[in-house]
């Protein structure tokens, strides 16, 4: 695994499996510390988050005690709201099997906390806190139970807190073990983020996610629990881009070519461009269709036509005569793909002129359909001279790697990434970018405008005109920036408060990268 530079590997950004957790909480208690002692500073942490949002307990809580520890940090929670005067009950939907969660439950009801006897109502304007099941879960329980909360969920009447997991959620695969799971306002995790309530399929059930940092020493973890991280938009603020000389010529701040657009996709070859511009590259060079390039210079005067495509009778454009004109060697990185059509037979026509690159290719849309169509397959991305970055959302994976099949989507994306020695950004709800030594970024905290139509197109210019700026200092670019430059993009999307349309949100693109550099400036 090579080194993490960015973010920072800390408790705010590694994202473990559920056994990994256990197995870090086994370590901790070896070292000496109590078990009563890690539930007593959980139970607390959470308390004080809670003590500060009024608005979620004053009009009272109710805390579901589970039967394992996870329980038991309800239970402190449970206690420190009470002393502090807000109305608290309980109830124990299952039998309590640890002893200290028992021993936690008797002196709360000791002090005066109310244990109910019967099921809670969920019309009512009170919070719910699910303490239930937690890390440890590995199956569902009771629907009836799922249903209520999901009724109190659906009315919109007060909020609902899960701590750590959503009880009926895998930790490790963001699946509902059974016929549901409970819906949270927020998921309040602790220690460290665990990989399921990441997953796109988490989303409906996680609400927001708040990771609580409760003291584990990090560097006693493996190596094996470093390697997967997790960033959103807090991490804008930590990111260094590449800074030429200020004496560079153009054609020493980066070369990128775009191959992109077709008779059906007109569009596409307009929101590349603008990505592209984006980056602040020195050259952009673009090879678009016939009856674009004739007008490109009143839409992006900035562009250099290197070429046109030709076009089938069924619209779709045509690269081989254009790839033999060109030296694909005079550019940093090329992006291929975005509404460019299918056609398979020009595409392996192509490939003899491709490989002889030996810069950053950028895979997008109908390439990627294109290489799964085929004969070579995926086989295409090895014994290349190339550095290969793809870009494909999950129906366009499954195309690509028919064969591979895993629990989440973190380990699809390592799992290509190291069979065909590529980069991959598995776009979703929540992208994953993931390099061939094993290391995966998890993007968390998106807008969900950025996983739009057209949005794609930008990014892929984006990361296209990016990559080259950096290629350009003569260093080794890596997976770490391709990460960078696809959070740069969500953030934007986050941010551009004029609109969700692709040209808006490549204004704000433009005016982020610039906001990046003149602050490593000062």
């Amino acid at each position: 695994m090579n080194e993490i530079n960015w973010p920072k590997i800390d408790s705010e950004h590694l994202i473990v499996y559920s056994r990994q957790m256990i197995e870090i909480e086994k370590d901790t208690f070896s070292r000496g510390m109590p078990v009563e002692s890690l539930m007593e500073k959980v139970g607390l942490r959470l308390s004080q988050w809670l003590l500060k949002r009024k608005d979620l307990i004053e009009n009272g809580v109710i805390v579901f005690i589970g039967p394992g520890h996870n329980g038991g940090d309800g239970a402190v929670v449970a206690r420190e709201l009470f002393l502090k005067g807000y109305s608290v009950t309980i109830w124990c939907p299952l039998p309590i099997r640890k002893k200290l969660t028992l021993q936690q439950l008797n002196y709360i009801t000791s002090i005066g906390v109310k244990k109910l006897d019967k099921l809670p109502d969920p019309i009512k304007s009170n919070l719910w806190i699910d303490a239930i099941l937690g890390n440890n879960q590995k199956k569902g329980i009771d629907n009836q139970i799922i249903k209520m909360f999901n009724e109190k969920f659906n009315s919109g009447l007060g909020k609902i807190v899960s701590i750590d997991i959503p009880t009926g959620l895998c930790p490790d695969t963001g699946k509902v073990f059974s016929e549901g799971a409970i819906k949270s306002n927020f998921t309040l995790s602790i220690g460290l983020k665990k990989i399921g309530i990441l997953q796109d399929e988490a989303i409906p059930y996680v609400g927001k996610i708040i990771n609580f940092d409760i003291g584990l020493s990090i560097n006693h973890f493996s190596k094996e629990i470093k390697n997967i991280l997790s960033v959103s938009g807090r991490d804008i603020k930590k990111i260094t881009l590449y800074l030429p000389p200020k004496n560079e010529s153009k054609y020493n701040r980066g070369r990128t070519l775009l191959i992109t657009g077709s008779k059906k996709y007109l569009g596409a070859t307009s929101l590349v461009i603008k990505g592209a511009l984006a980056s602040g590259v020195g050259l952009v060079k673009a090879i678009v269709p016939e009856i674009i390039a004739d007008s490109i210079w009143q839409v992006a005067p900035e562009v250099v036509l290197e070429g046109h495509l030709k076009s089938s009778s069924d619209g779709n454009s045509l690269l081989y005569e254009s790839f033999k004109e060109i030296d694909f060697n005079r550019f940093d990185s090329i992006v291929i793909g975005p509404g460019i059509g299918l056609d398979v037979i020009d595409w392996e026509k192509c490939l003899v002129h491709l490989k002889r690159f030996e810069g950053i290719l950028i895979l997008d849309a109908d390439a990627l359909n294109r290489i799964a169509l085929s004969k070579e397959g995926c086989q295409f991305f090895l014994n290349n001279t190339f550095k290969t970055w793809i870009t494909p959302h999950i129906n366009e994976f499954q195309r690509l790697f028919p064969n591979l099949k895993e629990s989440n989507n973190i380990e699809l994306a390592l799992k290509a990434a190291k069979e065909f020695d590529i980069s991959i950004l598995l776009k979703g709800a929540h992208s994953i970018v993931a390099d061939s030594n094993g290391t995966a970024w998890q993007i968390y905290e998106t807008d969900e405008d950025s996983a739009r139509a057209g949005l794609g197109d930008l990014l892929s210019g984006f990361i296209s005109g990016m990559s080259a700026l950096e290629s350009s200092s003569g260093k080794e670019i890596s997976t770490e920036s391709f990460t960078k430059y696809v959070l740069m993009h969500s953030y934007a999307a986050y941010q551009c408060s004029s609109g969700s349309s692709a040209s808006k949100i490549g204004e704000v693109l433009t005016k982020l990268v610039r906001e990046i550099k003149m602050r490593q400036m000062s």
